[in-house]
């Protein structure tokens, strides 16, 4: 062991090397690209390099766009980047420098992420940009990452916020850093008049963006995703889209009702505007690829060059009973969209973006953008503008929490989860009396593991990971803070559940009730047993030794994340959680080979990958040996000379010598049930055959005295008559 312990030392002290040898210093970097030039650090007008080649004698400025761009990616941390500009503002050259993002974890090479970045060079700090492709002259189409579309999404708006900064802080000589709220050129009307719905499309308050089948097939002529014959009938509608912004009451109060607009603006900061959007078509402008953390990429908005997108904190579902206005059609699809602090002014023209997508191949997709303008009539504006932000007209309130606004947003979510648990722990309270219910107990946890599976796995995407753990635990070392973990209340409400019920029963409750992958593994082990397919069985010797590989591989992502967290979440690969829950298997080819290849083990043996592989198991192994209780009852018989529920134990969790190992337990019951069958359970059928020996022994018994009582009598008659 201890040899082993200094190999996989060394292995981390070479990871560290290589990941160090991988990632130059900005320095290297630029003398790597400016060879001969003079190259020197300074902090103004922002913090950077200053570059200046002897033969141009042109300057170049370099610098991290985070001193700008501080904007969260799917991994919940910013995207850094190395970024040289001229002095009028036009890209020389870029290089991501660190990030975290799932264009790891999904499995996409780092060169196409580098072939990505690369086609912004050249392009200048007032220059639309666009991810995907644009049938406009005045916007820049940058080629996407098929499988990472909210990674590019953000790169995109991170180069362009950053250039265009450091081009504002070079031209007026002041620093200017990310977050800083913009003056606004106006303030809006907040008095409101009752207006039905056509009196708002009238007052060009709500706008539209309607196509026609002939308008979307005649954007992507020319590419792979243009159809082979033209539509039946060009002038059908594709779509009918309006798009309003519900912070100037007029439009706000007669769309929501006063009691919904003032709970929505309480909910908001002052400076955060939320925009109705409402269609009707077969084409979602939400899109049904959207996952938990992500991007919306079929909405967003533009004002000038800058692109404002919309993360899911930023969405807010509508049902056709929200809208009050008189009149209002009935639409298929309804949604609020916020954009955050200060990125969007009302007081200026802005435009209203929608991406029609046409997929192309298994993971290919070609995206067609169609916009609409949007410019506030006056009347809703207090012209000229004080250089003061925008007010809502509404008294000033301390500011909601986002996590709280995320909470409220998940409403129905968290009531089926918290549904599920309390009937998962009303479950666990039974356990006593299902388990002599055998037949109610397996249709019991057949639905539940389905509920996980569906609900928990695929529709909310709560996933558990090993990657979570060793986050909380960088977190209690640099700055702890509660707001971080609330901002996903599936996730925050299974891990607290989980915490509790390792105290009480251990880790078997999460492994063998509430997680998906290990829920699809039996699911499929349970089908393939209906259908007669033969089953394997370790040899418990070389099974027991098996258990310590999930160990040994905790072990290293720990010792990874010590080193580097993005290095450890890269080898957690080794979890095929995220290919199978949160990507649903729409991955390379590789990682989709490796997760199936688990999930055909299983028909063979009952959860492999979580007896001999899973580190989350393993690391939640280590707490619950706190555990207060033992709720699964034994008897002295089992082990010796009892070997039932042992061979019987689907995942072997039970000792020869008749022992539950609490720390492979998935808490199935199944040696419950054993346990209370008087026709099954050895000790039981002992009992019940020596019961049912001293009945008929004391039977007998009552039948000789019976015999002698009726007998008796007769004899002493035949001596008188003698």
């Amino acid at each position: 062991m201890s040899l082993f312990l200094r190999l996989l030392a060394l292995w981390w002290l070479c990871a560290g090397v290589v990941l160090a040898a991988e990632r130059p210093v900005p320095e290297q970097r630029l003398a790597e690209w400016y060879p001969g030039a003079s190259i020197s650090a300074i902090d103004q007008p922002f913090a950077g390099w200053h570059i200046e080649h002897a033969d141009d004698k042109v300057p170049r400025y370099a610098f991290l766009s985070r001193q700008f761009a501080d904007i969260p990616a799917y991994s919940g941390k910013p995207v850094e980047m190395l970024l040289v500009m001229d002095e009028q503002g036009r890209l020389e050259h870029s290089l991501v420098v660190e990030h975290h993002e799932p264009i790891l974890l999904i499995g996409i090479p780092e060169r196409k992420l580098t072939a990505f970045v690369d086609q912004y060079e050249g392009i200048a700090f007032d220059e639309r940009v666009q991810v995907g492709l644009s049938r406009r002259d005045d916007i820049h189409s940058v080629d996407g990452v098929t499988g990472a579309t909210v990674t590019v999404m953000v790169i995109n708006q991170t180069v362009m916020r950053a250039l265009r900064s450091a081009h504002q802080a070079l031209a007026q000589g002041q620093t200017v850093t990310a977050g800083v709220p913009a003056t606004q050129a106006a303030t809006l009307v907040q008095d409101w008049q009752p207006r039905s719905w056509e009196a708002l499309v009238e007052r060009q308050l709500v706008r539209s963006l309607v196509l026609t089948e002939g308008e979307v097939e005649s954007a992507f002529a020319g590419t792979k995703a243009a159809s082979r014959k033209p539509p039946e009938n060009p002038d059908a509608a594709f779509m009918e889209l309006y798009f309003a912004p519900l912070r100037p009451a007029e439009a706000g109060i007669n769309l929501l009702g006063q009691q919904q607009y003032d709970k929505l603006m309480s909910s908001l900061g002052p400076n955060d505007q939320p925009i109705l959007v409402a269609a009707n078509s077969d084409y979602s402008f939400r899109g049904n690829g959207f996952v938990r953390g992500g991007i919306f990429d079929r909405v967003r908005a533009w004002q000038g060059p800058e692109e404002i997108a919309f993360r899911d904190m930023d969405y807010q579902r509508l049902a056709p009973s929200d809208l009050k206005a008189e009149d209002i059609p009935r639409f298929g699809e309804l949604a609020i969209f916020i954009a955050r602090d200060d990125a969007l002014d009302l007081t200026r023209p802005w435009q209203f973006e929608l991406m029609v997508r046409r997929q192309v191949g298994a993971l290919d997709s070609e995206f067609a953008s169609f916009y609409a303008d949007y410019d506030l009539p006056d009347a809703y504006l207090n012209l000229p503008a004080p250089a003061t932000p925008v007010s809502s007209g509404l008294p000033m309130e301390e500011e909601t929490p986002l996590w709280v606004s995320l909470w409220q947003m998940k409403q129905v979510q968290i009531a089926v989860l918290l549904t599920g648990l309390v009937v998962l722990m009303i479950i666990l309270f039974l356990q006593d009396w299902l388990v002599q219910h055998p037949t109610l107990l397996n249709r019991v946890r057949i639905g539940y593991l389905c509920f996980t599976l569906f609900f928990i796995g695929w529709y909310s995407l709560a996933q558990l990971s090993i990657v979570n753990v060793f986050t909380f635990l960088h977190a209690l070392f640099s700055g702890f803070q509660w707001s971080s973990f609330l901002l996903d209340p599936m996730m925050f409400i299974l891990w607290s559940f989980v915490a509790l019920t390792l105290l009480l029963w251990g880790r078997g409750i999460f492994c063998g009730w509430l997680c998906p992958f290990g829920a699809l593994q039996e699911l499929i082990n349970e089908a393939a047993r209906k259908l007669k397919i033969k089953q394997f069985t370790v040899p418990f010797a070389i099974h027991e030794r098996l258990w310590a590989l999930k160990y040994l591989i905790l072990l290293g992502l720990f010792g990874l994340s010590l080193q580097s967290l993005a290095l450890a979440e890269q080898a957690a690969e080794v979890e095929p959680f995220k290919t199978a829950m949160t990507l649903r298997f729409m991955r390379e080819w590789g990682y989709v080979a490796y997760a199936l290849g688990w999930v055909v083990i299983s028909i063979f043996l009952r959860k492999a990958y979580c007896r001999y592989v899973c580190p989350l198991g393993a690391a939640l192994a280590v707490p619950a040996r706190l555990r207060l209780f033992d709720w699964l009852k034994r008897r002295h018989e089992c082990g010796n000379p009892c070997q039932l529920c042992a061979k019987e134990c689907e995942v072997q969790a039970i000792h020869p010598d008749g022992r539950i190992n609490a720390n492979e337990c998935h808490y199935c019951l199944d040696c419950q049930i054993t346990y209370f069958n008087e026709r099954k359970c050895p000790p039981l059928v002992m009992k019940a055959k020596n019961r049912r020996r001293r009945e008929l022994e004391r039977e007998a018994a009552r039948i000789r005295v019976t015999n002698v009582e009726t007998t008796a009598p007769q004899g002493e008659s035949n001596e008188q008559q003698r």
